[in-house]
């Protein structure tokens, strides 16, 4: 007898199921609380132990900070001062220590829930967000922070002797290097405004008047010192930055 023959199976996956989450596993509300709670807690006994760490090599840290300040004599103007700029500065370390750990944390927690597509665009955004902010505070160090100084230390030479309190640089180099990490992230907010479609890239061009003027008043703003020269690097740093972000959204759109 003949055998009748059998038919061929045709297996065909959706292209919608590529963009699917693998080893997607449904979670409840109290399911994901608790893993939320769980990634924070991992951050903030990272960061105690950063802090610590930090406060314990105070002086090596210190050293590193007054390297800019070529030539001048700090002074304790209170009692505490150096102690409590140095708590400041431990914290400072700490934040900047845990902020990778911490971005981390994130991206095992929304990693599971993510599509493919999603893992293309979230990934790359987060880490070069880490980047950013540390190339932007290494540029502040080796850059806008002794162009500062040299300006103000020059400036009024010949009628005062430069006796700086330790506090007050302290709060100058830091709340220059942080600002200066998030102007740092200009191109990130970019990407994401036009992978989202909120902004294109000929919108962005188009606008590059009212950017120079932007820059400038950032530049004002995001530096602690009042001297033209650090205002004009940081205007021209985010002119830089945000035509490179321009130039890198128009290659993810082509």
């Amino acid at each position: 007898m003949k055998s009748k023959p059998q038919n061929n199976l045709l297996f065909t996956v959706d292209e919608n199921q590529k963009d699917l989450p693998e080893n997607d596993i449904t979670m409840s509300i109290t399911e994901h609380l608790e893993e939320l709670r769980r990634r924070t807690l991992f951050v903030l006994l990272f960061f105690l132990f950063a802090v610590c760490v930090s406060f314990t090599q105070i002086k090596v840290i210190v050293a590193i900070l007054q390297a800019p300040a070529v030539g001048i004599k700090f002074l304790q103007l209170a009692p505490g001062e150096y102690f409590f700029s140095s708590v400041k500065v431990a914290i400072y370390c700490g934040l900047v220590s845990t902020t990778p750990f911490g971005v981390y944390q994130i991206i095992l927690y929304i990693l599971p829930g993510l599509t493919n597509k999603e893992k293309k665009i979230i990934l790359p955004v987060l880490i070069s967000s880490i980047l950013l902010f540390v190339i932007g505070s290494i540029f502040a160090y080796l850059i806008l922070a002794p162009a500062a100084l040299k300006f103000l230390i020059s400036y009024g030479a010949d009628v005062v002797e430069p006796l700086w309190s330790f506090e007050q640089y302290f709060d100058f180099v830091l709340l220059l290097l942080f600002s200066t990490g998030l102007a740092f992230e200009i191109p990130v907010i970019q990407i994401l405004l036009g992978m989202s479609g909120t902004v294109s890239s000929n919108q962005m061009v188009a606008a590059w008047r009212y950017i120079i003027i932007i820059s400038t008043i950032a530049g004002a703003i995001l530096t602690p010192s009042t001297d033209p020269i650090t205002q004009l690097i940081m205007s021209l740093a985010v002119l830089v930055l945000y035509f490179s972000g321009i130039m890198v959204l128009f290659l993810l759109n082509k």
